[in-house]
Formats: structure tokens, C-alpha cells, sequence
């Protein structure tokens, strides 16, 4: 039977990229494996002709030639034949065999090879509020959380009395047990030792043989100018100690910046709402109006409406790095006053007689308009 197109096989297409190819077959080797299809002899060699055509297509000097003679291009390379598999080395499937042969022994695919000293410490992560001005000009906290440090009975060793661990007797040391399927040899993480190879046989009293126990700390953290909520800082290896000589975690701090009286924030602008009287409104005036450092004196024009936006320059929040202060966005505000005395009251009488929305730009506008609907 004439073999199939390697990229009909995959379901991709001549210009598939690399990633591309690897999803197609491991979507297809996961499929048809034979570990989940036993004595099905449809699948095994469905599971064998996706290999194939993945070890040419993800093999570049192998692609260039099937792209060009077909599959008598590569007949010979290692590609397979009506044989089956002809000692190729599979190219970029390595990582690919390991992620799936992981998916069905319970373990991950080890990198890099060799026996693994230790396992590394997990990640950690805290919520630390902050003020409105601490976010904005930046500030350096002290935090307090737990987390696994060194057992100081063992010094890390897990073993009593710092007995160092033996070869797991399981993996004997090698951190990963093997076994044969068809013309595959797969491993796995070994279950009883979790890929470390060693074993305590005489375990601390103190940390049971984990070798870490968990402790409080305390921590100086450095929060920048202009972070807000929702964003983090990441403290390397802060995070839990590793076991047996593994790394350190690390420690994420999520911020929360509580709300101001006044202000609030739009971007890296900050915006203020700020109330005048009637007569400031219309007359003019000038007065005192917050920032984050200090007060300012801004001059309010005759006239101004109530809703007007001033802006006052570099009188924000940093930005993140250094590049830049926003700026303070001012809001007017006139207020409307909801007590008068009899003397404030015959005054806006006097002034009602000489106001019949001509006196206001948007009431003109206004009743001009509302002329025009009768």
C-alpha cells in the first residue's frame, strides 16, 4: 500500500510551522498510543505513521528532501519503510515522547538528564496594602509570612542525628524506573523517591525527613513609585526552601492601594474634585487646592461652569522606572447653596431679575433651543 502524505497524516499544512506540527502529532499520539489502545493493531499503526511523518516533518534536513523528491526523498534517512522504523533518532520528538509518556505513568519528563539532587522549594505569595501617597512616591515595607526553611536539627539532611539518604531501592539512585513498550523505551519519575534517588532511612525527629521546617520571617520589601492594585512584585528565592539541595522558591506580593479622601487615580494622573461658591464661580477667585506633597494656589477665571477640568503639570503619580511624573486633573465643582439667610435671599432675588438664562452661555443656548421646538 502506497504510504500517505506525512502532512495529510498530521492534518497540517506545507507551511505548518514547528509548533504546529509537534500539537498536530502529540494530538495524535495521544490518540492512537498504544498504551491506550491495547491489541489494537488499527491504532498501533496509525500511533507508527504519525511518528514517521513527524520525525521527517520536525527534521529539517529530512523536510527539505521530502518537500522536494517525496517520500523516495527520504527512504533510507531513518524515516521508515514498509518495515517500519529504521533506527532514525526522532529528531525534536524527544520532548515530545517524554511529555506523553509522562501523561500515562504519572510523572513528568526529567530535562536535562542525570539524577536530581532535590526538589525545589514552592512558590509563595502575600497581600500587602498600601496608602494613596505610599503607592504614588513609593515606600519600603516590612512584611511577616512563613515559610519551609532549613531544618536546624538535620541542617537539610532530613536523616537523624544528620545521617545523610541512601539509594532509593526502587530506582537504585537512578531517580526513574524504566520499562519496555514495543520498540520504545519509556521511563518515569520514580513514585517512591520522586525522582531524588535517595531515600532517608532514619529520619529527623524534628522535620519527619523532609529535611525543612516552617518558620516565620520577616522581610524589608522595597515597593516602587507609581505600582498600583492588582499588579505584584516578585522576591526571588524567597519563597520556600528546596529539599535536599533544591532551589528556593519565590515569593510574589500581590498590592492592594487603598482609596483616598480626595483623590483618585486614572493612569498615572490623579484627579481631584474641587468645590467653589457661586460668587468664586463668577466673579473669579483664587484659592487652595490639595496635590499629594502639598497645597497649591490655583486662580479660578470669572465665570467658570461647573464640571471645568484645570490641569496642574507633574503634580501626579511616578511612573514605573523613573520615566515620567502624571499630572493632577482639578474638577470645579459650584456649589449650590441649600440654606440662605433672608439677606443672602433678597440679594439672588435681585439678581433672578436680571438673569433669564441670558447671563449663563449654556442657559442662552438652551432656551434658544427650546424657542425653536414651538
Amino acid at each position: 500500500m502506497a504510504k500517505r502524505d506525512y502532512y495529510e497524516v498530521l492534518g497540517v499544512q506545507k507551511n505548518a510551522s514547528k509548533d504546529d506540527i509537534k500539537k498536530a502529532y502529540r494530538k495524535l499520539a495521544m490518540q492512537f498510543h498504544p498504551d491506550r489502545n491495547p491489541n489494537n493493531k488499527e491504532a498501533e499503526n496509525k500511533f507508527k505513521e504519525a511518528s514517521e511523518a513527524a520525525d521527517v516533518l520536525l527534521t529539517d534536513e529530512k523536510k527539505v528532501r521530502y518537500d522536494q523528491y517525496g517520500h523516495a526523498g527520504v527512504d533510507g534517512m531513518g524515516a521508515g519503510g514498509q518495515g517500519g522504523f529504521q533506527g532514525g533518532d526522532f529528531g525534536d520528538l524527544g520532548d515530545i515522547f517524554g511529555d506523553i509518556f509522562g501523561d500515562f505513568l504519572g510523572g513528568g519528563r526529567r530535562r536535562g538528564g542525570g539524577r536530581s539532587k532535590g526538589r525545589p522549594g514552592s512558590d509563595l505569595q502575600m497581600n500587602l496594602k498600601v496608602t494613596f501617597k505610599e503607592a504614588a512616591f513609593g515606600v519600603e515595607k516590612e512584611i511577616h509570612y512563613n515559610k519551609l526553611v532549613e531544618c536546624e536539627t538535620c541542617h537539610g539532611s532530613g536523616g537523624k542525628s544528620g545521617a545523610g539518604p541512601t539509594s532509593c531501592d526502587v530506582c537504585k539512585g537512578h531517580g526513574e524506573v524504566r520499562r519496555q513498550q514495543g520498540f520504545f523505551t519509556m521511563a518515569s519519575t520514580c513514585p517512591k523517591c520522586q525522582g531524588s534517588g535517595q531515600m532517608i532511612s532514619d529520619p529527623c525527629g524534628t522535620c519527619h525527613g523532609d529535611g525543612r521546617k516552617r518558620k516565620k520571617v520577616t522581610l524589608s520589601v522595597k515597593v516602587p513609585a507609581g505600582i498600583d492594585s492588582d499588579q505584584r512584585l516578585k522576591l526571588s528565592s524567597e519563597g520556600d526552601s528546596g529539599t535536599q539541595g533544591g532551589h528556593f522558591g519565590d515569593l510574589y506580593v500581590n498590592i492592594e492601594v487603598e482609596t483616598h479622601e480626595f483623590f483618585e487615580r486614572d493612569g498615572h494622573d490623579v484627579i481631584c474634585t474641587i468645590p467653589v461658591s457661586f460668587s468664586q464661580a463668577a466673579l473669579g477667585s483664587e484659592i487652595q487646592v490639595p496635590t499629594l506633597e502639598s497645597k497649591v494656589a490655583v486662580k479660578i477665571p470669572a465665570g467658570t461652569q461647573s464640571g471645568k477640568k484645570m490641569r496642574l503639570k507633574a503634580k501626579g503619580i511616578n511612573k514605573l522606572g523613573g520615566h515620567g511624573i502624571g499630572d493632577q486633573i482639578i474638577i470645579v465643582h459650584v456649589e449650590t447653596p441649600t440654606k440662605l439667610t433672608s439677606e443672602q435671599r433678597e440679594l439672588f432675588e435681585k439678581l433672578s431679575a436680571y438673569d433669564h438664562g441670558q447671563s449663563n452661555p449654556m442657559g442662552k443656548t438652551f432656551f434658544d433651543k427650546f424657542k425653536d421646538l414651538f
